[in-house]
């Protein structure tokens, strides 16, 4: 049987990745999927030859990508340069070229994911994203098939390395969040514009990707809320562990009575949980089904080869499929495309939570009973309170407080009367709480 034919478009950290990959295990690769898998054509701007030498196996290499899409003897394009454009036009004409797609672009996707997968349909062709999110971790495998059986409750997901290192080394090391930034920076875990890393930009995509899988709802990035770590300090991560908690940048979305929940953001977390346990650059996703209750998917969320390990699955089930009928694949978003729901998505105003609020409060008698007093007109329990003594001079003190879970609306609510109150000092820090009970 001739071997299937790859376009790889893209040959940077992951691309190369995929070209080792699919060199060095070309035989293991071919048991698998039953044909032999070939990179005949790929697409660089700019590239090292004896780099690309090094790397394995290719064709022939372009210098414009819409060749490679155009190529009539590629049948599936592998996309791998990333963003939104010309990433979104390439796949589209490889869609409309009859070719089946595989890309680790979760911001196309995430974005652009509705268009494109309406365009396969249409077509009889398959895109695959597996490397889109937590990179190496089979989780868009795990949801959309291994757990199809199940009603998925709630996905909780350390989803981006680069916060989860800089959240790692606070705790562990007392560090300021601009300090190792820059050491991440210099690590190549951080962008030299480490925007989407740290204010949760790219787990918000990834998120938005979990959440459509789990509860069959068209993608709808927009509607995600997003909150960043930058605002994190040293006092609050030795906070929280006092109180036998840790601080992860979370991607949340949960099935609600009233629609579902999609947020990304700074969560304390118990640090019993497996979870609050993955430090580093690592990644982990905790998926919680009515049939099977919470499991746990753990490994590499970037990287060369975590992630061409992800690109390469894809192929390898495409090539499975290339003869299947297209009706009978399994769906891009899990739900059959008839099937997609339009349940809302949730304003993070109506959303529930816990909190643990850091307030500067004036050392004066009445003030921590004035602050509990607002609490409990805007309907907020309080679970936990902690007072630090004063500093030496100093005339205000940080009043740590842990309250149940309450509407954030009532919350913000609360925190707008704090903060005018004339016996608090400057703004309330505010963290999000999640038990992540099974």
């Amino acid at each position: 049987m001739e071997p299937v034919k790859i376009g790889l478009l893209g040959l940077g950290t992951v691309g190369g990745g995929s070209v080792t990959v699919l060199t060095r295990n070309a035989d293991e690769i071919a048991r698998r999927a039953g044909r032999a898998i070939q990179i005949t054509h790929a697409a660089a701007r700019q590239y090292d030859p004896e780099r690309i030498e090094g790397l394995g196996q290719i064709g022939r290499i372009s210098d414009d990508a819409f060749t490679v899409v155009d190529d009539p003897e590629v049948d599936i394009v592998i996309e791998l340069i990333g963003g939104y454009s010309p990433a979104r036009e390439l796949v589209l004409r490889a869609i409309d070229n009859g070719k089946h797609v595989v890309t680790a672009n979760k911001a196309l996707i995430a974005l652009h994911g509705n268009e494109i997968f309406a365009a396969a349909q249409a077509k009889g062709v398959m895109v695959a994203f597996e490397a889109a999110v937590a990179g190496g971790i089979p989780i868009i495998k795990a949801v959309r098939e291994g757990l199809a059986a199940n009603r998925i409750e709630w996905i909780a997901g350390i989803i981006n390395g680069t916060g989860n290192f800089i959240l790692s080394e606070m705790r562990d090391k007392g560090r300021a969040f601009a300090e190792v930034l820059a050491e991440a920076q210099a690590l190549g875990y951080a962008e030299a514009d480490p925007t989407f890393d740290v204010e949760g930009i790219d787990a918000a995509h990834k998120l938005t990707i979990l959440g459509s899988l789990a509860f069959g709802i068209p993608l709808q990035f927009d509607k995600t809320f997003t909150e960043g770590i930058s605002r994190i300090e040293p006092q609050d991560v030795a906070f929280a562990a006092e109180l036998g908690y840790r601080i992860k940048h979370l991607g949340i979305t949960r099935r609600a009575e009233a629609g579902i929940e999609m947020r990304v953001h700074p969560t304390l977390i118990p640090h019993r949980r497996l979870i609050a346990n993955v430090d580093g650059v690592m990644n982990a996703v905790l998926v919680m089904g009515d049939a099977v209750g919470p499991t746990l998917y753990y490994g590499a969320g970037a990287g060369a080869l975590p992630t061409a390990s992800a690109v390469v699955a894809d192929v390898v089930d495409l090539v499975r499929a290339l003869t299947t009928d297209p009706t009978n694949r399994v769906p891009h978003l899990a739900f059959q495309p008839d099937e997609l729901t339009d349940t809302p998505v949730l304003p993070i105003e109506a959303v529930e939570t816990a909190y643990y609020l850091r307030i500067t409060a004036l050392d004066r008698p009445g003030v921590m009973a004035a602050i509990a007093g607002i609490l409990s007109e805007e309907g907020i329990s309080i679970e936990a309170i902690k007072q630090k003594e004063p500093a030496a001079g100093e005339t205000s003190v940080p009043l740590i407080m842990l309250t149940h879970r309450i509407e954030e609306a009532a919350m913000n609510r609360a925190i707008e009367r704090i903060e005018a109150f004339d016996g608090s000092v400057g703004e309330v820090v505010r963290i999000r709480m999640e038990s992540l009970e099974g």
